[in-house]
């Protein structure tokens, strides 16, 4: 009898350690598509105008540069340092973004009028960060057009979406 009980008893243990660990795989997952979806994006664009690995390099800049003056974008040679190393940071970020919308999903799933209410919160982050970057960073607008981060940032998103929805294939939204 006690032999059952305890059974009984870690089960749902077992059960809430395997749904985390496919939450953290799904955030994972989810966010190496996002990240390799718009380094992608921007290696394409800066490739296209000649300069491959210019974005990395100005974000990479911008990100890690410490005191005095930034210098000028345009005068940017691409530094394989920096690109692998803001790539790294890139990534992780949108791991963590990966697995706070993969939790986000699993509670919609289960009410659904959460839905519409993290939609929104997508949005408003979206455009957050369009502005925060125009308000706090001169320096990457001089560089990189607002329309082509916008639509990189739509490009992931999408792919992260879809991604999610094949996971979540019962997901309703409810305004």
């Amino acid at each position: 009898m006690d032999a059952q009980l305890s059974a009984a008893g870690s089960a749902p243990a077992e059960s809430d350690s395997g749904e985390s660990s496919n939450l953290y795989q799904d955030g994972i997952v989810a966010g190496t598509i996002g990240a390799t979806t718009i380094a992608v994006w921007f290696l394409l664009l800066d490739t296209i105008k000649g300069r491959p690995f210019y974005t990395p390099t100005v974000l990479g800049t911008v990100l890690f540069q410490r005191g005095g003056t930034l210098p000028s974008p345009e005068t940017l040679p691409p530094s394989f340092q920096l690109v692998l190393v803001y790539t790294w940071v890139h990534w992780l970020v949108f791991c963590v973004i990966g697995g706070v919308v993969s939790r986000l999903l699993v509670a919609a799933e289960r009410k659904p009028d959460l839905g519409f209410g993290i939609l929104l919160l997508f949005v408003v982050f979206e455009f957050g960060f369009l502005v925060a970057a125009m308000l706090f960073s001169e320096v990457i607008l001089r560089a990189l057009a607002w329309q082509e981060i916008l639509l990189g940032n739509l490009l992931a998103a999408a792919a992260m979406g879809g991604y999610f929805w094949r996971r979540h294939p019962h997901l309703t939204i409810r305004p």
